[in-house]
């Protein structure tokens, strides 16, 4: 069983693809005529030329749309294709999830004949954002555990660029920090339910914290802490594209 089979029931309720960042996602993997998505999960961000995606979470495979790509059931550290066979593999959320991440990191060059392309999350910086910061530290020491520093991702894939991927403030995926002008939503566990940071925590661990929020929310302290984020059409949570041409 994988983290997904059991947090991963009520995916797609919350987590939709933003077109924002599918821009930027494509953009990243260039000119590629074909694609491997590994950890692909339900199919978000899957360009048109996608041949395979490999995902090792049924659950997660039977909410992908019928139109997706072919998807197989594997590892990142195994993934069963052939050397050099496509143009580009992407990897979009999930290597923090991945059991040895050298050895994936080793498939995804060893199949990709020209680029890598992965979203992750700097952690040093996400780490700040408010809702960790000053109401679910325990989310942020979760993270703290898993999280790959986007400059050791570089390094391991000998070279890459990194890019910021900024939130915008109707985000339609709803991730982490997906919320950041729409604080209300975290007290929703459906929403909660969405995010690994905090669906893999005991929820009477968050409960102090989301009752902080909701008496924050109520009072307007919150919105008297956070005003300057209310005018901001997107938001720097620490999303960062690693980008490496092979």
């Amino acid at each position: 069983m994988t983290v997904y089979d059991s947090i991963g029931t009520t995916y797609t309720a919350t987590r939709r693809p933003d077109p924002r960042i599918g821009a930027r996602i494509a953009a990243a993997l260039g000119d590629a005529q074909s694609v491997l998505n590994v950890g692909a999960g339900t199919g978000a961000y899957e360009p048109p030329q996608t041949v395979l995606a490999v995902e090792p979470s049924q659950v997660m495979i039977d909410q992908r749309p019928s139109c997706s790509a072919p998807v197989v059931r594997a590892r990142a550290e195994a993934l069963p294709i052939a050397d050099n066979a496509v143009d580009a593999v992407m990897a979009v959320l999930t290597v923090h999830h991945w059991t040895d991440l050298t050895v994936g990191l080793a498939e995804l060059r060893r199949t990709a004949r020209h680029r890598v392309v992965i979203l992750t999350w700097d952690q040093s910086v996400t780490r700040e954002f408010w809702l960790v910061k000053d109401y679910l530290p325990e989310a942020a020491a979760l993270d703290d555990t898993r999280a790959v520093p986007p400059a050791h991702l570089a390094d391991l894939l000998g070279g890459a660029r990194i890019e910021p991927v900024h939130v915008p403030h109707d985000c339609a995926d709803g991730f982490g920090v997906a919320f950041w002008r729409r604080p209300d939503a975290y007290l929703n566990p459906l929403v909660r339910a969405g995010m690994s940071m905090l669906s893999q925590l005991d929820p009477a661990t968050l409960q102090p914290g989301l009752n902080r929020l909701a008496a924050d929310l109520t009072s307007g302290t919150w919105h008297t802490r956070y005003h300057h984020l209310l005018s901001q059409p997107d938001f720097d949570g620490g999303y960062r594209l690693v980008i490496a041409d092979l």
